[in-house]
């Protein structure tokens, strides 16, 4: 399934499950030269009760992560397809907690409402280079470093993203990196990515738009909603709620979702 240039292969958990696959047998389907190629690999499952649905990700390195907002949009619109839930409403459980999802727009874009999410930390021991602004740490489920640039198009994502995801100020097991800046029309915002898991740019980073979004308005350089643009060409959108302490409330993650094929592994 594609999801704003993240493309994730999605397994039916009645069929599998995450006990029966190693983290070479990940590698290898995730691999773009001799395997399916993907970002990550997802076990889509019954949940605990009725109506609700459980995602089990894995990075295309093997390493297990709590949430993927990407690889939950695409679960939401595949439970519904494999009949598992309701596309006008689920419950989808992840390592990161129990979300709502629903998928019944007719534009294969799906919708995610996360758990609140807390004000982000400003990093101040993160040492800026030329071209780079102000730094935060956010926490969606996953840490995601936020780095403010002044032209996305010209960051080397990977030689800048690397040595920054294993920052020693992001804890031993580092975090994604967001760099983002405006873009050409007015209020318009561009986001790249360094993925931990991956270790190298993917095209999107669904809860990196939310570490993005929270933090822009954090920072007080734009307001929710917000559009996201990634460089897989697609939008992301965040629509949150500040509260009091500076938290965000009711989030929501808006994008694509949609089926590209579907077969059997031998």
């Amino acid at each position: 399934m594609a999801a704003s240039g993240n493309d994730f292969v999605m397994l039916d958990g009645r069929n599998t499950s995450p006990e029966a696959w190693t983290a070479e047998d990940i590698r290898a389907i995730c691999a773009r030269r001799t395997g399916l190629g993907a970002d990550g690999l997802v076990f889509v499952a019954p949940g605990s009760h009725s109506g609700a649905v459980r995602m089990t990700y894995f990075n295309s390195d093997g390493s297990r992560a709590a949430l993927c907002g990407n690889a939950a949009l695409c679960t939401t619109r595949l439970a519904a397809h494999l009949g598992l839930a309701n596309s006008l409403g689920m419950r989808l459980e992840t390592d990161a907690g129990t979300f709502d999802g629903r998928c019944a727009r007719a534009d294969e874009r799906a919708e995610l409402h996360l758990a609140p999410v807390s004000a982000p930390t400003d990093v101040s021991a993160v040492a800026l280079q030329a071209g780079e602004r102000r730094a935060a740490l956010g926490l969606v489920g996953v840490p995601h470093l936020v780095l403010l640039v002044d032209d996305v198009t010209g960051v080397d994502v990977v030689g800048r993203g690397r040595p920054l995801r294993y920052a020693p100020a992001l804890g031993p097991e580092g975090a994604n990196v967001n760099f983002v800046a405006p873009g050409a029309a007015a209020g318009e915002w561009r986001m790249r990515t360094y993925e931990r898991g991956v270790e190298g740019e993917t095209l999107a980073c669904g809860s990196g738009a939310v570490a993005v979004a929270c933090t822009l308005e954090h920072w007080g350089l734009s307001t929710l909603p917000l559009a996201l643009s990634t460089e897989g060409g697609r939008v992301l959108e965040v629509r949150a709620q500040r509260t009091g302490s500076g938290a965000y409330d009711d989030v929501w993650l808006t994008g694509e979702a949609r089926m590209v094929f579907r077969g059997v592994l031998m």
